[in-house]
């Protein structure tokens, strides 16, 4: 009987999503779906969900999670899925991108586990859309988030694989800072969640990949711009919580690969240095968090030249690490 009522609701849901899809902002083929979610702190909350499925049907999809500062506007990757044979979705998260309601502060969490109900529902289209192998795909804060998701939800039904693009398990900030300041303004955010705090990263990287500097991407600097709009105390202390608890030990039950660059820049002015290598994070890091977690099976792969979102590397370098993953995919999903 409950599987039977299952069906029922899940063909439900899914009419009603399929008949609630719009065209995307990226058009070919690409569409989207906003979901009310309940309020928070700063009122209504949205998030969306976009996708682009493959020609022929396929049961393997993909969910792609952003970044800080970030929304979904890939589209070379998910043509890539889609080539390999796997339906694919992205989701804007709460207070980014397309989700960006007029009462929000852009970026704003107090904990990352606000994000996981966005998770959740975009997983649950997918399932009741007919995928039955899923990847979760994060980059940066969208792969400290998925990992702490796989952590939270060992053995679930809705994900089976897990890609992290240069996942942002630390601060990339010194020692000092890292042991006494982090610390601090996560304890004061209890009481100050909403103080911003100064400082973000480099312009320069923001330089190295959209069409009106150096780079080769177009993509929206409002939603994106090249510098961050400042952070509060809040999201300090929900980044920090979270980096802790990946580290806890609990088990991420499905196989995991984590690509990142061979090494870290860091640019006080522009030059060709900058597309050399990861100009938001310590790759040393990534190298050694990645190799702390507890997980089922796990692959890093360092790689000359991959920019801090490996995705958008250039071309040479981007080619063998495609070719990677794919061969990854073969072998663990």
């Amino acid at each position: 009987m409950k599987t039977i009522l299952c069906i029922v609701c899940c063909l439900i849901t899914l009419s009603y999503w399929s008949q609630n899809y719009q065209p995307d902002i990226l058009g070919n083929g690409f569409e989207q779906l906003t979901i009310n979610q309940p309020d928070d702190y700063e009122g209504k909350v949205t998030c969306t969900v976009i996708r682009k499925k493959t020609e022929t049907s396929s049961k393997k999809a993909v969910l792609y999670v952003h970044g800080f500062n970030d929304y979904f506007f890939q589209a070379e990757l998910a043509n890539w899925y889609n080539a390999h044979g796997y339906n694919f979705y992205a989701v804007d998260l709460r207070k980014y991108g397309r989700s960006i309601l007029p009462n929000h502060k852009m970026n704003n969490v107090r904990d990352l586990k606000e994000y996981f109900a966005d998770l959740d529902t975009a997983l649950q289209i997918i399932q009741a859309e007919g995928s039955t192998t899923v990847l979760l795909n994060g980059h940066s804060t969208g792969g400290l988030i998925c990992t702490y998701y796989a952590q939270e939800h060992p053995n679930s039904a809705l994900f089976h694989g897990m890609f992290l693009n240069s996942p942002f398990f630390e601060f990339n900030e010194s020692k000092f800072k890292r042991k006494f300041g982090v610390p601090f303004i996560a304890k004061r955010a209890l009481k100050k969640p909403d103080k911003l705090k100064k400082g973000g990263f480099t312009k320069w990287y923001g330089y190295s990949i959209h069409s009106s500097e150096h780079g080769q991407w177009d993509y929206n600097l409002t939603w994106k711009p090249h510098i961050a709009p400042s952070v509060n105390y809040g999201w300090i202390r929900a980044i920090h919580e979270a980096q802790l608890a990946v580290r806890t030990g609990k088990e991420i039950t499905v196989p995991t690969i984590v690509i990142f660059s061979m090494k870290s820049v860091y640019p006080k002015k522009w030059s060709d240095e900058v597309v050399e290598g990861d100009a938001i994070l310590n790759v040393e890091d990534i190298r050694r968090i990645s190799e702390l977690l507890n997980c089922k099976s796990i692959n890093t792969v360092q790689m000359d030249g991959l920019l801090h979102d490996v995705v958008l590397s250039p071309h040479e370098v981007k080619v063998d690490m495609y070719n990677r993953l794919g061969n990854w995919l073969k072998t663990q999903l």
